[in-house]
């Protein structure tokens, strides 16, 4: 298999699907998981659920072993580091806001007292 190269937009586009980020969410919730036993999940055909596993492997956000007959999928938590950094400072800056409007709510708490 090659090596699998992430960039941030791959990564983000990957998210982007509701199915993806559920696949993401088994995978956390229970460890690796084999294919059939993720596609039991979503009503959709066995090749569209491929294509969105493609999609997460090539974004580096899950990896794919071999045992047996089976192909087993595992969350790959590197990727994911990725945007969290790269969210972390909208964290910094609605948490600003946050303390900005709790300010303001105090201080007409003191104006109606």
């Amino acid at each position: 298999m090659p090596a699998v190269r992430t960039t941030t937009e791959s990564i983000f586009a990957a998210l982007s699907s509701s199915v993806r980020r559920e696949v993401l969410i088994l995978l956390r919730d229970n460890g690796p998981m084999p294919v059939a036993e993720l596609a039991a999940h979503f009503a959709m055909a066995r090749p569209s659920f491929s294509e969105h596993l493609r999609v997460l492997r090539e974004a580096g956000l899950v990896s794919e072993t071999k045992v047996g007959r089976q192909r087993l999928y595992r969350l790959e938590g590197g990727a994911l580091y990725e945007v969290q950094e790269w969210l972390h400072p909208f964290e910094r800056f609605w948490r600003d806001r946050l303390r900005t409007m709790a300010g303001v709510l105090d201080s007409l708490d003191d104006e109606e007292q």
